[in-house]
C-alpha cells in the first residue's frame, strides 16, 4: 500500500523509518525558494509562464503553488499570516518588475520608491509618507532592514515599546486562519502553520519593518548588547510576550487545532559559523523558560509538533533545545563548526527531528558541480533519514544565484532516492 505524503511525514517526525525521504520546499520562511529560481523551476517543468507571486518579500521568496508541489513531489505545505513582514496584506496582487528584470506579483499595497543610487526603499504598511524600513540594493536580490533605532541612553527601556507588534488576536484574525485551513487545496499533505507571535528576539523581526514608528530596542547591535546589559528587561519582555502568545494559541487551537501538524515557533539564530551567540548558561537563563512554557502548552493541549530555526554552530545548545521542548530543529548547517551530521544523528537523532541540511547552500550547492551536489544529497539523506527524524530541505532558503543546474541535480538525486 502506498502511503500518502502526510502519512509518510507522520512516520518521519515520530522517528519511524519513512517509505521515502520527506520533502519540504516552501512550507516556512526559512525553507523557501527565491522567486528567480521558482520561475526557472516552472520553466523546467514546462508549466505555464506567469509572474511568480512573492509570498515573503523580505527575502523575495516565491510561491510554491499546487503545480510545483505536484511536480517536485513536495510533502509539506505552509500556512502564513494575512500580512507579510512589512505589514502589507497579501491581496490585490499586481505585476511589478524587479531590479534583475523579472516580472513578479506583489500585494497591491506593496509600495516602494528608489533612492538616488537606484536601490529600492520599502515602507511599513506600504506608507511612503513615513521613513523607509528596508532597502534592496540595486545589485541585490532581497531586502535588508534599515536601522531606525531611536536614541538609547542609560535610562530603563519600556517593555511595552517592544510589545507593540505582539497583541491578542481578534475575531477577524481567527477568521482568517479558519478560512486559510478551509481553503486548502490538499488533503494528503502535512501542514506547517506560521502563526507569529512566538519568536523570542528573532533578529529579523527586532527592527519591526512593518511598524511605522517602532519604539524601544530596535537596532540589531543595540538588541544584542541588551541581552547582556539589560537582561532583566529582556526576560520581562519574553515573559509578557509568552503570555500573549499562549492566549493566542488557545484561540487558534479551538478554531483550527486538528487541521495542522506543525507550528513554526521561532527563528532566533543562536549560532555563527564557528560558535554560539551566547553561552549555554545564558540561553538556559534568558530563553529556555519561555520556550519551555510555549512548548509545554502546545504539547499538553494539541497534537502539534514545534519547529525551531537556528543557523550556525549550535551543537553546544542542542541538549538545551531538546530540554526546551522543541520537536524539530532547522536547519542542520553542515558547514558550521561542530555540525557533523553523523555525530548529530547519533547523539540527538532519536530525540529531535532534523529539518534541512540536505545540501550545503554555502558550499557545494553554490559552487560545486552537479555531480558533487548529487553525491552530497544522497550522503546526507543516508545519514539523517536513517530511522526517520528527517525532513529534506537545503541549509536555509535556496538563493537566487545558485546555479540552476545544481538545483536540477538536487532534484534528480531525490528522485533516484
Amino acid at each position: 500500500m502506498v502511503t500518502s505524503s502526510r502519512q509518510n511525514f507522520i512516520k518521519a517526525i515520530n522517528h519511524q523509518q519513512p517509505d521515502r525521504v520527506v520533502l519540504d520546499f516552501g512550507s516556512t520562511s526559512v525553507t523557501g525558494i527565491h522567486a528567480l529560481v521558482v520561475e526557472k523551476l516552472r520553466d523546467f517543468y514546462g508549466l505555464e509562464k506567469r509572474p511568480v507571486k512573492i509570498t515573503e518579500p523580505y527575502q523575495m521568496l516565491g510561491e510554491i503553488d499546487k503545480e510545483l508541489v505536484r511536480e517536485m513531489g513536495i510533502d509539506v505545505i505552509g500556512l502564513f499570516g494575512e500580512k507579510n513582514m512589512f505589514g502589507v496584506r497579501n491581496r490585490d496582487w499586481k505585476v511589478r518588475r524587479t531590479l534583475w528584470g523579472q516580472e513578479v506579483l506583489f500585494p497591491g499595497d506593496f509600495n516602494y520608491t528608489y533612492n538616488d543610487n537606484g536601490d529600492i526603499l520599502m515602507y511599513p504598511e506600504g506608507d511612503t509618507s513615513v521613513a523607509p524600513s528596508a532597502m534592496m540594493p540595486k545589485t541585490g536580490y532581497f531586502f535588508d532592514a534599515l536601522d531606525r533605532q531611536q536614541s538609547a541612553d542609560d535610562s530603563e527601556p519600556v517593555v511595552e515599546d517592544n510589545l507593540e507588534e505582539f497583541g491578542l488576536m481578534t475575531e477577524h484574525d481567527i477568521g482568517y486562519w479558519k478560512n486559510s485551513v478551509e481553503s486548502l487545496e490538499y488533503d494528503d499533505k502535512a501542514v506547517v502553520a506560521s502563526f507569529g507571535g512566538t519568536a523570542l528576539g528573532d533578529i529579523a523581526l527586532v527592527p519591526a519593518v512593518g511598524l511605522k514608528n517602532p519604539k524601544g530596542i530596535r537596532g540589531i547591535a543595540e538588541w544584542y548588547m541588551s541581552t547582556i546589559t539589560r537582561e532583566d528587561f529582556i526576560i520581562e519582555l519574553f515573559d509578557r510576550q509568552t503570555d500573549i502568545a499562549i492566549e493566542n494559541l488557545k484561540r487558534l487551537n479551538r478554531a483550527i487545532g486538528k487541521s495542522i501538524d506543525v507550528v513554526f515557533i521561532c527563528g532566533t539564530d543562536f549560532g555563527t559559523q564557528n560558535s554560539t551567540f551566547c553561552s549555554p548558561e545564558s540561553y538556559a537563563r534568558i530563553w529556555m523558560p519561555y520556550y519551555r512554557k510555549v512548548n509545554d502548552w502546545i504539547h499538553d493541549n494539541t497534537g502539534w509538533k514545534t519547529f525551531k530555526h537556528s543557523c550556525g554552530a549550535i551543537e553546544p545548545l542542542m541538549e538545551l533545545f531538546i530540554e526546551s521542548g522543541f520537536d524539530i530543529i532547522n536547519p542542520v548547517q553542515i558547514n558550521a563548526e561542530g555540525m557533523d551530521p553523523a555525530m548529530l544523528k547519533s547523539k540527538y537523532g532519536g530525540r529531535i527531528v532534523f529539518w534541512g541540511g540536505g545540501v550545503n547552500t554555502q558550499g557545494v550547492f553554490a559552487f560545486g558541480t552537479p555531480a558533487q551536489v548529487k553525491e552530497q544529497v544522497k550522503t546526507q539523506c543516508s545519514i539523517l533519514n536513517d530511522n526517520g527524524g528527517f525532513v529534506f530541505n537545503t541549509v536555509h532558503n535556496i538563493q537566487a544565484n545558485v546555479p540552476f543546474k545544481n538545483v536540477v541535480a538536487m532534484l534528480e538525486a531525490l528522485r533516484e532516492l
